[in-house]
């Protein structure tokens, strides 16, 4: 009985360390997102850590459109990272959970 738990302990330890190694890595994991004219150019982490933005000249003089821009190419960059976020953390933490009969289907 303490042996079953002294090993789903140390999986546990050894899960947890490969999501804080899989959460380092997301962040060398870059993503570029741009506008549908390429505009407006964003880098971005799958931590979602903005690493840079290139923006044309010609929507330099229009603040309004600027910024419609940069919502949406903002929110469809951090919507890609946090899919491939999501979906890394979750391949590791399934991997990591111990054999109970069921459960899969609680992780679909």
């Amino acid at each position: 009985m303490f042996g079953d738990m002294m090993g789903m302990l140390g999986k546990l330890k050894e899960t947890q360390e490969k999501v804080k190694a899989t959460k380092e890595r997301m962040n060398t994991v870059i993503l570029d997102e741009q506008s549908p004219d390429d505009l407006l150019k964003v880098s971005i982490t799958a931590n979602r850590t903005i690493k840079s933005i290139t923006i044309d000249d010609s929507l330099l003089g229009d603040k309004e459109q600027l910024e419609d821009y940069l919502i949406l190419t903002l929110n469809k960059a951090i919507e890609k990272a946090t899919t491939i976020n999501e979906n890394e953390l979750a391949a590791v933490a399934k991997e990591g959970m111990p054999n109970i009969p069921g459960m899969d289907s609680f992780l679909k």
